[in-house]
């Protein structure tokens, strides 16, 4: 038995006032398997702590999903069961290989193709702390068509990028966390950018195990989508997600940053392991306890 209704009717919140305008459907993506359960059961517990009544979509990382299917049932969630045929194959084209199943981290692409006016897409190595309500309808064009939480200095390009003009001054950012509409981007996108511009990517993408980042990174830059920081457009709001962030306090259990920001989210980033003794592990570990305990009933 579900926790709560699946996909309740899609009620989008005014930007100002969080009043509710039902003209726009509003969600959150993540992708996730069987592999890394550890990772999406605590994930599931603080959704259903902080966002219980927002739409959440589930998108499977390969067929390793018994276990995440009836996660997604358990906690209300949708699991997308239809093919990604076409991410698939633009993975195969940029990144080849027998072996390189790495290339499925193209996957969260899928996020864009859901049936949503706005969509939050995040990585699930992660536990929310705050309702995602306050970060729709945000969106404006020309001003800001692609929200990110944090910046990437050293994980998008190599060296090479000083060759291309249009590469010169962009903001460059962590994938693990997005908002975005299809009116600004699309899948297709993606698709008739590296048609045309795949050798360029190659040429700048940054090696080592890194695959979505550059890519995502690359072709909002190269079709001139307009990045905006999330403390510079939802009041209060922090861009600090990392999980080895310095400086954290909390305020009605609710994290803030050195400066006194809202956090909404931690981010294992690159964690060889699962949390244990950092500032934000004894909130992971609580909410992975409840999570385990929910499932095995």
């Amino acid at each position: 038995m579900s926790l709560r209704l699946p996909n309740p009717p899609l009620r989008a919140p005014d930007a100002e006032t969080g009043s509710a305008a039902p003209a726009k459907r509003y969600g959150v993506a993540i992708v996730g398997n069987d592999k890394i359960i550890d990772w999406l059961l605590p994930f599931l517990e603080s959704y259903r702590d902080t966002n219980p009544s927002l739409p959440l979509y589930l998108i499977p990382y390969d067929d390793n999903v018994e276990m995440t299917r009836r996660a997604a049932d358990l906690y209300g969630a949708t699991f997308v069961a239809e093919e990604p045929v076409e991410i698939d194959r633009l993975s195969h084209e940029l990144y080849p290989g027998f072996f390189n199943n790495n290339r499925r981290r193209l996957r969260k692409l899928q996020a864009l193709a859901l049936p949503l006016d706005e969509v939050v897409y995040v990585d699930v190595d992660v536990i929310l702390f705050r309702d995602f309500t306050p970060l729709f309808g945000r969106l404006e064009a020309g001003k800001r068509e692609f929200i990110v939480a944090s910046p990437s200095f050293e994980y998008v390009y190599n060296d090479r990028r000083g060759a291309y003009p249009f590469l010169k001054d962009v903001l460059l950012f962590n994938d693990g966390f997005w908002v975005t509409s299809n009116t600004y981007l699309k899948l297709s996108d993606f698709i008739e950018t590296m048609k045309t511009d795949a050798e360029i990517f190659h040429d700048v993408r940054k090696r080592g195990q890194l695959f979505a980042q550059p890519l995502v990174n690359f072709v909002t830059h190269r079709r001139g989508v307009k990045i905006a920081l999330l403390p510079n457009v939802v009041p209060d709001s922090s861009h600090e997600s990392f999980y080895k962030a310095a400086g954290v306090t909390f305020r009605d259990g609710k994290p803030l940053d050195v400066d006194g920001k809202e956090i909404y989210f931690c981010h294992w980033a690159g964690a060889t392991a699962l949390p244990a003794r950092g500032v934000f592990d004894a909130a992971w570990t609580e909410y992975s306890k409840a999570a385990w305990a929910r499932f095995r009933k």
